[in-house]
């Protein structure tokens, strides 16, 4: 493993199995574990016994640690000479903070790694039977959240109306209705294919489909998991078989 005394690691989307090794074995080597809210029971049972298990939470819409206290916990417990693993969902450059953590710790002289992890559009596509780009449909990808201020998208949305963009929205449940009206207003079909996934890559992975015009009234038979919106040509492919996770690779990494 590497000598960084903290490990900025991504989780994946939840099952221990899409972790990748470098994730498990970092974790499997804390001596200090912070974890997001939304980091499977399976994940955090990597962590050896004496381990100090500390939950962050970082969940949208919910109560949670604020990003300077966890910038001085992190702080705290490497000083003290432990082996910290700052452990999130997804990917951790991807709507992670983990540039503001980095350039933190490293201004205070802390030696930092960053472990990359699957985030969820690749899961959910993977897991749906989708792809992300496809030749004659989708060139690009963007990656984006969205957001409301005073009632409207936050952001320049001006990429949405681009037919060979697939766009994946990160935390987009609560605004669904607003941004397909903006996504419409910027130029895109309202016929284009598009799909919500609850909870991607895990064993209760759910998805609707329907069109960017349709997908406001879909998203409500999904229940209360974080929700990934993918909107594009390829969300077409998407359907709801798919292989059940081997019971025996959810402890592949234990």
């Amino acid at each position: 493993m590497s000598d960084a005394q903290v490990l900025l690691v991504g989780a994946g989307p939840g099952p221990v199995d899409l972790m990748t090794l470098r994730a498990a074995r970092a974790v499997e080597s804390a001596q200090a574990l912070l974890y997001d809210a939304l980091i499977s029971e399976d994940v955090i049972a990597l962590a050896p016994p004496g381990c100090v298990r500390i939950q962050t939470g970082k969940r949208a819409g919910k109560p949670s640690m604020r990003q300077d206290q966890i910038n001085r916990l992190m702080l705290l417990l490497a000083r003290k000479g432990l082996r910290v693993v700052r452990l999130k969902g997804g990917d951790p450059s991807i709507f992670g903070r983990v540039g503001e953590e980095a350039e933190f710790l490293r201004g205070h002289g802390v030696p930092v790694e960053v472990v990359p992890g699957v985030t969820a559009a690749c899961a959910a596509a993977a897991q749906f039977n989708f792809p992300l780009t496809h030749r004659g449909q989708a060139r690009r990808v963007v990656f984006t959240t969205a957001r409301l201020e005073a009632g409207a998208l936050s952001g320049d949305w001006s990429a949405a109306g681009d037919p060979e963009a697939t766009i994946a929205i990160y935390m987009g449940r609560e605004v669904v209705e607003v941004l397909s009206a903006r996504m419409i207003a910027a130029g895109r079909s309202p016929d284009t294919p598009a799909v919500a996934v609850e909870q991607a890559g895990g064993t209760a992975a759910r998805l609707v489909r329907g069109t960017l015009a349709s997908l406001p009234s879909r998203i409500a038979e999904l229940k209360s998991g974080p929700v990934l919106i993918v909107v594009g040509e390829v969300a077409a492919q998407a359907w709801e078989a798919r292989p059940a996770l081997n019971a025996d690779l959810s402890r592949v990494a234990s």
